[in-house]
């Protein structure tokens, strides 16, 4: 498998998990070899940018990240020194990428079921994304001592917890990629819609987003869950140019010029979906990514199959009960078909205030939209 070509950080990013799975194969202990990952990936962005990229830049990571581990298991373990040191000498100039990529292994493990959602997220970034702990720690607006201790904290309960670097059980491996792509999609909608801070989306995680998608969609191109997910992604993603004004005020969807809609990206968000429908069974994300897609064809506001939109929204339910985002969605739709106080009542019939709490203004804000239209 040749090293993929590109910008020096796209390159990174892209070998950084590679370069961590064949270590973690290798030589277990997940957190000192994504620790040693870590500095290597920091060496070749200081010395990339003056000595040139490598003509093997896999090796040279892999190279650097062993005699990383090495001077970890020194300070450790005499009798580990000698092992790795024999690697090291014996096989560094021997270091070709593995016929097999481990990316996915290394996801999967990253969001083992046994973290929380945001451990699994920073682990992910950091990990497999390759963004180092500054990065991640201002993609969540935290200080980076905060999230130095989160991502040790992911680390030590991984240890604990014996994460295995092989999957064995399919329904193991079924349950890890459910924690994926869920991870994937949080990800994806922290960069959409930030929860905090004063910008309303940061481009850099919905990007990221999209690159792991991709490559889960890669070695799973016959899943269509993940394909789902990455027609989901890339029809909301192609909406960011319009969505927001000038001075950053949210730009609601049927007031958007749709004319700066990102084509390129709707196209293969349809074709996507399109595939990912003839999977079975069917999944929530394959279920979202229709009604965006639905959204993504109407030439005007007015041209939308609202219809089709609201019998999504009623599958999307059966789906994904007692969600209460799925079903103020489901508000919205039954709005455009059969009128606001229609709405109104579906709102009052679900309890969708209280089941949403004071920690978001959406069923507020919904519930006015609706009472607004209806005088």
């Amino acid at each position: 498998m040749s090293a993929p070509s590109g910008a020096p950080e796209d390159l990174l990013r892209t070998l950084a998990p590679r370069v961590l799975g064949a270590l973690v194969r290798r030589h277990g202990q997940f957190d000192a070899c994504e620790d040693a990952v870590q500095e290597a990936l920091l060496a070749a962005a200081l010395q990339w940018p003056d000595d040139g990229v490598p003509d093997d830049p896999y090796a040279w990571l892999l190279t650097v990240a062993s005699r990383r581990l090495v001077d970890a298991f020194r300070a450790e373990s005499a009798r580990r020194v000698r092992e790795d040191a024999v690697f090291v000498e014996g096989e560094r100039l021997d270091a070709a990428a593995p016929d097999e990529d481990d990316s996915l292994l290394v996801l999967l493990l990253c969001c083992d079921p046994a973290l929380s959602a945001p451990s699994q997220l920073a682990l992910t970034l950091r990990a497999v994304g390759g963004l180092t702990t500054a990065q991640v720690a201002a993609a969540f607006l935290v200080p980076e001592a905060t999230m130095a201790q989160r991502i040790s904290r992911a680390k030590a309960t991984l240890r604990r917890a014996g994460g295995r670097f092989a999957l064995e059980r399919d329904d193991d491996q079924d349950e890890r990629m459910r924690v994926v792509l869920h991870v994937l999609y949080l990800m994806f909608n922290e960069g959409y819609m930030a929860s905090s801070g004063d910008a309303l989306a940061r481009a850099e995680l919905t990007t990221e987003a999209i690159r792991l998608t991709r490559m889960v969609h890669a070695r799973l191109p016959g899943d269509g869950e993940v394909t789902g997910l990455l027609s989901l992604m890339l029809l909301t993603d192609a909406r960011r140019a319009a969505r927001a004004t000038s001075g950053g005020d949210l730009i609601p969807l049927a007031e958007q010029d749709r004319a700066a809609w990102d084509r390129a990206e709707i196209a293969e968000g349809l074709a996507l979906i399109e595939d990912a429908l003839q999977a079975a069974p069917l999944g929530p994300y394959q279920v979202q990514a229709a009604i965006a897609a639905l959204h993504a064809e109407a030439a005007t506001p007015e041209a939308t199959d609202w219809p089709q939109i609201l019998a999504l929204y009623g599958l999307l339910e059966r789906l994904l009960p007692g969600n209460p985002i799925v079903s103020l969605n489901h508000a919205v739709a039954v709005a455009e078909v059969d009128g606001p106080r229609a709405a109104l009542a579906f709102l009052d019939e679900r309890d969708l205030g209280s089941r949403l709490g004071e920690a978001t203004h959406r069923a507020d804000a919904v519930r006015a939209h609706l009472l607004e239209r209806a005088g």
